[in-house]
């Protein structure tokens, strides 16, 4: 027997009601300040998997983070896909001003996954609308494949995943709003692979290509601050 969608639903609501008489008191004057604006700081891409949570992840409180969810984080270049993607960046962006994009990726990512046999039709026979969304990160399926071959070694669903968050950074800076703030000095983008299983953070350079720990990219920062 299929599980009744009701008890999930029960669920939801006891949660919510648990926010009512125990989180929403404690936080009372925050969420009062929120009531009328925001100004987050950050608009943070990332994938729609359950298992991410932005928040959780930067220890943010609400208001701080603009975030855009999607199959496999992805940002198609603009004119493609016109669409939530795209109207959510132009508005944090223009009239948010956030000052920061982050493109998080992560481990074990079923649509990187399926990015990698998107070939294979029988997977996609179904899901027609997945596999067309999926198209705006075939050059990352590209670049994985022939950077692994290179080793002599079949590309892995991490090596894809990192090809990806690279993509969709080249892929934010065909933005028009993105582009001009670049160009202003008010915008910085940043690539990140959240590793699930050790709670891990790697911060992905796009101009060197290279990854580095969260500590290293803190220090280095920090530097250009001094």
């Amino acid at each position: 027997m299929a599980p009744d969608p009701n008890e999930s639903m029960i669920e939801l609501l006891e949660g919510v009601q648990k926010f009512d008489r125990e989180i929403y008191p404690t936080h009372q004057e925050l969420f009062e300040s929120l009531a009328e604006s925001q100004f987050p700081k950050t608009l943070f891409i990332t994938c729609s998997d359950s298992r991410i949570d932005p928040s959780l992840i930067t220890q943010t409180e609400p208001g701080e983070l603009f975030i855009v969810r999607n199959v496999g984080n992805i940002v198609p270049p603009y004119g493609e896909m016109l669409g939530g993607v795209s109207s959510a960046i132009e508005y944090a962006v223009l009239a948010l001003g956030v000052r920061n994009v982050v493109v998080c990726g992560h481990s074990n990512c079923g649509a990187m996954n399926a990015l990698m046999h998107i070939d294979d039709d029988t997977k996609f026979q179904h899901m027609p609308t997945v596999r067309r969304w999926l198209g705006s990160a075939q050059a990352a399926r590209a670049a994985a494949i022939a950077l692994k071959a290179e080793d002599a070694g079949p590309a892995t669903i991490r090596a894809l995943a990192e090809q990806n968050i690279f993509l969709q950074l080249t892929h934010l800076r065909t933005h028009p709003a993105v582009a001009g703030a670049i160009a202003q000095g008010k915008l910085a983008l940043s690539g990140w692979f959240y590793d699930i299983a050790n709670g891990k953070v790697i911060v992905l350079d796009d101009q060197t290509r290279k990854t580095q720990s969260v500590g290293e990219a803190l220090a280095s920062l920090r530097a250009s601050l001094a």
